[in-house]
C-alpha cells in the first residue's frame, strides 16, 4: 500500500494604509490582463474594472512548493531535518516561479520589507490543524511594487519551501503589507 501526502498551498496579500484602513488591490482576470498590467502590451497600467480585472480588499494566489521544499518537508516528517520553515520574504522579481527555484528572483531588503520571522500556527482547512499558516505584517517605509514572495528556513539564504510571482502589489511609506501563507497537508 502506498500512502501519499499532497501539499496544497495558497497565499493572501492585504494592504493596510497608515490611516488603518484596508487599501484595495487590483486583481487581474487572466494572462492577457496580467500582460497589460505588467506593461508588456501597453506603457499604461490600465486598471479598468470588469474589462481587465476587479478591485479587492485582499487577493489570494495558488503557489508553488519547490523541489527542495518538498524534500525538506519529507525530512521534517521523519526527523532527518530539524530546521523548520519560519521566515517570509518578498521581492520585486518577475520571472515565473518554478519547482527548481531556490531563491526569490529579486528579494527586497529595504523599505521595511526585509525577510522576517513569521507568526506560525496551524489552522483547519479540511480536518483539524491540517494547515500550516505563516503570517507576517511588514511595516513599509518606502514605495515598492511587490511581485513575489516565498517561505524560507533561515533569516538569510537558507532553503525555500515555496514561491509565487503575481501582479504588482504597490505599497508606500506608512502602509502595512500583510502576507499570509497557508500550506494544506492533504
Amino acid at each position: 500500500m502506498e500512502a501519499k501526502i499532497h501539499l496544497k498551498q495558497n497565499v493572501t496579500y492585504k494592504i493596510v494604509g497608515k490611516d488603518g484602513k484596508v487599501k484595495p488591490i487590483f486583481q487581474t482576470w487572466n494572462w492577457v490582463s496580467n500582460l497589460i498590467q505588467s506593461g508588456w502590451l501597453s506603457p499604461l497600467h490600465w486598471k479598468i474594472p470588469f474589462l481587465f480585472g476587479y478591485w479587492e480588499t485582499s487577493f489570494q494566489v495558488s503557489n508553488l512548493i519547490t523541489n527542495a521544499g518538498a524534500a525538506l518537508v519529507a525530512g521534517l516528517i521523519n526527523g532527518v531535518i530539524t530546521n523548520f520553515f519560519d521566515y517570509i520574504a518578498v521581492g520585486t522579481g518577475t520571472g515565473a516561479a518554478a519547482a527548481t527555484d531556490t531563491a526569490l528572483g529579486t528579494e527586497t531588503a529595504a523599505s521595511g520589507l526585509s525577510r522576517a520571522l513569521a507568526t506560525l500556527s496551524r489552522v483547519t482547512t479540511d480536518v483539524t490543524d491540517d494547515t500550516a499558516q505563516f503570517l507576517k505584517s511588514f511595516s513599509v517605509t518606502g514605495s515598492v511594487a511587490v511581485t513575489e514572495s516565498g517561505v524560507f528556513d533561515a533569516a538569510a539564504a537558507g532553503n525555500m519551501l515555496c514561491r509565487q510571482v503575481f501582479s504588482a502589489v504597490n505599497v508606500v511609506n506608512g502602509d502595512t503589507l500583510q502576507v499570509t501563507w497557508k500550506i494544506d497537508v492533504d
